[in-house]
């Protein structure tokens, strides 16, 4: 093989295990990230927000003022929490603040909410499949170089 044929593989290579590799780690790392705040403690006492929702339309139905439950308080450690009031509810709207809410008003935000981090994972799904198809393009680019036959 000629010296220019290997310093192009050696350049896709390097694309590839220096720019490509690390941004598909990040890409994936991302939409992990997503992933985990839709499973977050998301208000005070409810720990996903699709059960928040069927909480909140619980306490509602039931007329439930007052609340008794374990709180995660990080690490998988517990504590027993009582509610005196459950008519309004602490919701965590980013960025490390919290709202008070009476329970329609967190019901109507709970949708947007989802809505949005259903369209980052979207979003992130779409960037990790361009660069795996970017990855997939140059190890064909050296293939072609080295003229190994197609997998």
């Amino acid at each position: 093989m000629d010296k220019l044929r290997e310093e192009k593989i050696q350049k896709f290579e390097d694309f590839v295990d220096r720019r490509l590799k690390p941004d598909l780690v990040r890409a994936i790392a991302e939409r992990d990230k997503v992933f985990e705040q839709q499973k977050v403690l998301y208000p005070l006492v409810m720990p996903f927000i699709s059960d928040l929702r069927k909480n909140l339309e619980n306490l509602e139905k039931n007329s439930i003022t007052s609340l008794r439950s374990m709180v995660n308080l990080g690490s998988e450690v517990y504590a027993q929490a009582d509610v005196p009031d459950t008519r309004h509810i602490f919701v965590d709207v980013g960025l490390g603040f919290h709202v008070e809410l009476t329970w329609s008003e967190a019901l109507k935000i709970i949708p947007a909410r989802e809505e949005r981090l259903a369209r980052q994972i979207e979003e992130y799904t779409r960037l990790i499949a361009q660069i795996k198809a970017q990855i997939k393009m140059v190890s064909q680019g050296i293939r072609e170089l080295l003229q190994l036959p197609e997998e």
